[in-house]
């Protein structure tokens, strides 16, 4: 009788050992860090020897975008020094690369630059303040994070014509905001932090703190001044009352923001169902998409079912469930942002009910991080499931409808969220010193609630200190950057201006 074989047994799954180091070991760990890289040793920051040509390197990025946004791409950049940061931030990653850092990880956004960070509703339907936008996430130094924020607002204070010593305080600000958040993060009980959280309420103390500090300003230097009688508001002061009455109005146009608001606008009833309307090259509708994508009209709707389909699975059951009493109704390309101009991004209207009831959905897509050239790969070989991780790792609180895909042509991937969410953004531009500031200040808050979240407070607060070093030595390092960022901008106008690259102004 034969006998019959054994089946191999199953390989044990690996288990992670998980180690927990006291608070002294901790703190010990951050202070081996400083003194192994001082806080010092940020300051004194010049390009390398080899660094790669900037133009070259965005010329790198085109190539996987669609062709007909690279120019609208350009246009958006070759704006100011400041619109052309936002779209760099593949440039800074490469100089980052070498940069001194202290070996505390964190889950990284890759590029936290100021405009990255708004006010959008959370599950709770209360506007929260944070971090929003990940195409780059990845876990990393945080000193990266810091670099790329503090440095964004030096040139946004260059660019809104800010005295040199203006700049450097809203940058300084950022970075203050940052240490001494992480030591109170440090001292929190561990859930504390986890829920730790800047909502509406906050951001409107924040407003009347900056313009308590304005007014107060003002009056003491028309005192110093003698100014005349009678006079109740500086023009300081009345430039702080302004940006106060913009912040609270952009608070109410945010609770407007949604997909109600947004069927207004972007889409038209025609015999009874509403369709997305076609505002070229920024919108173009999946009816018109055909000559883009090499499929039919007949095709893209079908092909959008099944990926449709597929994100859905991505999403915990009972969001899955919600999802599935929406159906699809229409679909088009739609442009945003800056750097993120030329690579795939859509947006799909869906019904529910009744064609009065509406939800927009984003899917944008996601290719490998800028950081990926100088850290370790993404334990996601999906970019979109990439993007949404370390979304859900940094925020406070995140979009219900995040989930991923990958798409039709299956070496691309994407993310899907909603389009408006209560989502509202400041206006840089238009804001005085002491408004930078403070914003510098919740920005500053926000990037170390983030990082509390996945790397160790505590390290990072016993290698910050308690005194003023980094904030000095990352302004230093802002300041030199910004000076660079300059250069690079004047080589990438005048590359368009030799007709190396092309631009759309205006789109």
């Amino acid at each position: 009788m034969a006998v019959k074989a054994a089946a191999p047994k199953a390989a044990a799954p690996r288990i992670r050992r998980i180690s927990h180091p006291s608070l002294d070991e901790r703190l010990a760990k951050g202070r081996t860090a400083r003194d192994r890289t001082p806080p010092s040793s940020h300051a004194g920051w010049s390009p390398a020897a080899d660094r790669p040509d900037p133009v070259g390197l965005l010329v790198q990025q085109d190539r996987t975008r669609e062709q007909d946004l690279v120019p609208v791409r350009h246009g958006r950049m070759m704006v100011s020094p400041f619109t052309f940061y936002r779209g760099a931030a593949k440039i800074m990653a490469a100089d980052l690369k070498d940069t001194p850092t202290a070996g505390l990880g964190a889950q990284l956004c890759g590029d936290a630059h100021l405009s990255n960070f708004g006010m959008f509703a959370s599950p709770e339907r209360r506007l929260v303040f944070d971090l929003n936008d990940f195409d780059e996430t990845l876990p990393g130094a945080f000193e990266y994070d810091v670099k790329r924020m503090a440095a964004s607002f030096l040139i946004a204070g260059r660019n809104n014509g800010f005295a040199k010593a203006d700049a450097r305080a809203a940058a300084m600000a950022s970075v203050a905001a940052y240490r001494e958040a992480m030591a109170d993060f440090a001292r929190m009980p561990t859930m504390d932090i986890w829920y730790a959280h800047f909502d509406e309420d906050r951001f409107r103390t924040v407003i009347q703190d900056a313009l308590a500090a304005e007014t107060s300003a003002a009056v003491k230097k028309e005192k110093a001044k003698a100014a005349k009688k009678g006079q109740k508001d500086s023009k300081q002061a009345k430039v702080a009352k302004e940006a106060a009455r913009r912040a609270e109005k952009n608070l109410a146009k945010a609770h407007t923001r949604d997909s109600v608001q947004a069927l207004s606008k972007l889409a038209e009833l025609v015999d009874g169902q509403y369709r997305i309307v076609s505002q070229p090259p920024v919108i173009v509708p999946a009816r018109d998409l055909a000559a883009t994508f090499g499929l039919s009209p007949d095709q893209i709707i079908p092909a959008l079912h099944e990926q449709f389909r597929a994100y859905r699975a991505t999403l915990p059951d009972d969001r899955r469930k919600l999802l599935e009493k929406f159906r699809i109704v229409d679909a088009a390309r739609k442009v945003v942002g800056v750097g993120s101009v030329g690579t795939r991004a859509f947006i799909v209207l869906l019904e529910g009910r009744d064609a009065q009831d509406p939800l927009f959905l984003q899917i944008k897509e996601a290719t490998a991080s800028v950081l990926e050239a100088s850290l370790p790969r993404s334990r996601y070989r999906q970019h979109g499931e990439r993007v949404v991780q370390g979304q859900r790792m940094m925020q406070a609180a995140s979009d219900i409808f995040l989930g991923w895909t990958k798409g039709v042509d299956v070496n691309r991937h994407f993310y899907w969220r909603q389009l408006r969410d209560m989502k509202g953004s400041a206006l840089v531009e238009l804001m005085a010193p002491v408004t930078l500031g403070y914003y510098a200040q919740m920005c500053g808050w926000t990037l170390a609630r983030a990082h509390a979240r996945s790397g160790d407070p505590v390290a990072m607060a016993g290698y910050l200190g308690r005194d003023d070093a980094f904030d000095r030595s990352i302004t230093d390092f802002s300041e030199r950057y910004a000076d660079r960022n300059e250069q690079d901008y004047e080589e990438f106008v005048k590359a368009i201006r030799s007709g190396r690259l092309q631009a759309v102004e205006g789109v």
